[in-house]
């Protein structure tokens, strides 16, 4: 039978070999794609047209179309999440409107994407007449976006000790004050992870845009027209490899899994960095 202490070290290198494997996983999967991509990542395939370079041409309106679709998502379900996630947290009572509320933002976390895509097919692209553009694109993909930013924002208030806000209060600070200078600063590295975790899923994301954004685009870098045609990397990546009409689609996939894993990384970073000196601070 095994001591506490032969237990307590057998778990922890139980738990050190798990995250290791993890570790090494991820280290093998990143290797191997960007060994593969990288040697295709030149700048006329980063920023060329569609018929610039080789048979399927560069990814340049695939790329901002990408981020374009990020923004623009963003700008709009994050200031309803976060406002749906202080008042779940700050405001509302147990009753039935609040229970309603959490039943569909769970309800709607569980619906496949591509059920999200049938939908906004019909609402945005047939029903309000945006066809397949940018437009209909971000708007559905707020749907997607809304479930895991309201759960992270309300969890991250939560968080935030009950001493702050009672001092805050107890100084002569009104409520609303109180969440905007105090508990809102001190949940926002738990808020920005969510909004790393939706940035990553929006930019793989491919079934939502297949039935809204479409498969073409037809812009170049930094064109703002939300009605154009909003093909990103990941549809694009779909397109190629299950159409099968492009001869060097290998290639050209090869160079987007790569554009990918970099774009994410990078934007992982850019949120790391601020999060770390905002976490600094407070401490």
């Amino acid at each position: 039978m095994l001591t506490p202490k032969s237990a307590d070290k057998c778990m922890r290198t139980l738990f050190w070999g798990a995250g290791l494997f993890i570790l090494a996983l991820l280290a093998a999967f990143l290797i191997y794609l960007l060994a593969k991509g990288l040697p295709h990542l030149t700048p006329a395939f980063l920023f060329g047209k569609s018929s610039d370079i080789m048979a399927g041409g560069g990814i340049g309106g695939q790329l901002f179309n990408s981020f374009y679709l990020l923004l623009l998502s963003m700008v709009i379900s994050l200031p309803l999440a976060v406002g749906a996630g202080i008042y779940l947290a700050e405001y509302a009572r147990e009753t039935y409107l609040t229970k309603a509320i959490r039943l569909s933002v769970e309800s709607l976390a569980t619906v496949p994407s591509i059920v999200l895509g049938l939908f906004g097919m019909i609402l945005f692209t047939t029903q309000l007449h945006l066809g397949f553009s940018i437009a209909a694109g971000a708007l559905t993909l707020v749907l997607l976006n809304l479930p895991m930013l309201v759960r992270v924002t309300e969890e991250a208030i939560r968080t935030v000790p009950a001493t702050y806000e009672e001092a805050s209060i107890a100084l002569g600070a009104t409520k609303w004050q109180t969440i905007c200078r105090v508990v809102l600063p001190a949940a926002a590295p738990g808020i920005m992870t969510g909004v790393t975790l939706t940035a990553g899923r929006v930019l793989g994301e491919t079934a939502i845009l297949i039935f809204t954004a479409g498969t073409t685009t037809s812009r170049f870098l930094f064109d703002p027209d939300v009605t154009a045609g909003g093909e990103t990397l990941a549809v694009h990546l779909w397109y190629l490899m299950s159409a099968g009409l492009v001869p060097d689609r290998e290639a050209i996939s090869d160079g987007i899994g790569a554009t990918l894993i970099l774009a994410i990384l990078l934007f992982n970073l850019l949120l790391a960095l601020p999060l770390r000196a905002l976490s600094k601070r407070q401490g």
